[in-house]
């Protein structure tokens, strides 16, 4: 990195102010810094982080540049004015062999990951898997790392998991591993205050809350205004929660199946109580258990993550 970079002025903010004027999450700038020395801030003397204007300018176009597919590992020591030549180069290109380069990178990107990250849940390594989650999130973005990486190194070790290969602790410890990182998942960029809200949760007797998690993040990176509520909530509450905060869609997932009448009292119950103008979304892989009660009531079954896109795009639209 380049010594202007360093160049000091006299205004120093702190990194909610950073976060706020570069459009990088607080979380995420404590990320770059600690694995990339992507910024260097000095500290007050009560230990607060505090940053410059060069800061900020260098944080914007990292920004930027990771947004148009780049490696954070590859341009995090890029002096000011060869981030700007990077991004100007990128104009530069045509769409089309830009898009292709990009999703060229980043499919030979996810498979290594995957592999890398089986490899860690195999061994029972959970700081190991954290460490290739947090780079594969910075690396990927985090639609890709969900859809591409996540999706299908969870499905593998579901299927290991039945085969004996591996046990459900490391199925438990991956999902572990996965819910402390939301604070890097979350969306970026902040709602705007008319974006349409979404309650996220899963209904009662249903525990593992993974799938509604992942569904909340997707929602939030395609422009609404999320509410998780967690796992294992009656229908009463999750439609309290759709009056407080005037919620135009409810997304529950559904990761266990059982022969019970519980989860087709819920749902009907749901859909009695936030009425026929609210959507109720439902996805999550035992869904397909209830497809009768689905259809009876009128839900949106989430296919796939690009079909759950699609699914938020028209009630958007309305």
């Amino acid at each position: 990195m380049r010594m202007e970079d360093y160049h000091k002025s006299s205004a120093q903010y702190l990194i909610g102010t950073v976060s706020k004027r570069s459009g990088v999450k607080s979380d995420l700038v404590r990320a770059w810094e600690r694995r990339y020395q992507a910024v260097t801030p000095t500290r007050t003397a009560g230990g607060h982080r505090v940053y410059t204007d060069q800061d900020i300018a260098r944080l914007k176009l990292l920004n930027q540049a990771t947004g148009h597919g780049h490696s954070i590992s590859q341009i995090a020591q890029f002096s000011l004015d060869e981030l700007k030549k990077l991004l100007q180069q990128e104009d530069a290109y045509s769409n089309i062999s830009h898009i292709a380069l990009i999703t060229g990178d980043k499919k030979f990107l996810t498979e290594d990951y995957i592999e890398k990250c089986y490899v860690t849940v195999l061994a029972f390594d959970a700081k190991g898997l954290e460490s290739h989650f947090e780079n594969a999130i910075v690396e990927l973005g985090t639609q890709a790392f969900i859809e591409n990486l996540l999706t299908p190194l969870l499905t593998r070790i579901g299927e290991r998991w039945k085969t004996g290969e591996l046990r459900p602790i490391h199925e438990h410890m991956t999902s572990s591993v996965i819910r402390s990182l939301t604070y890097i998942l979350r969306n970026n960029n902040p709602c705007p205050d008319n974006a349409p809200r979404m309650i996220v949760s899963t209904p009662i007797g249903q525990l593992h809350e993974l799938g509604a998690l992942l569904a909340a993040i997707m929602a939030e990176l395609n422009g609404w205004q999320v509410t998780y509520l967690g796992a294992n909530l009656p229908a009463e509450e999750i439609a309290a929660a759709v009056k407080y905060t005037h919620a135009k869609a409810v997304t529950i997932s559904i990761s266990f199946s059982a022969d019970d009448h519980v989860v087709p009292k819920e749902i009907r119950r749901l859909r009695k109580l936030i009425g026929s103008d609210v959507a109720l979304i439902v996805g999550g892989r035992s869904a397909s258990y209830y497809e009768a009660v689905l259809d009876e009531v009128g839900v949106l079954k989430i296919q796939s993550y690009e079909h759950f896109r699609l699914i938020l795009k028209q009630l958007t639209a309305e």
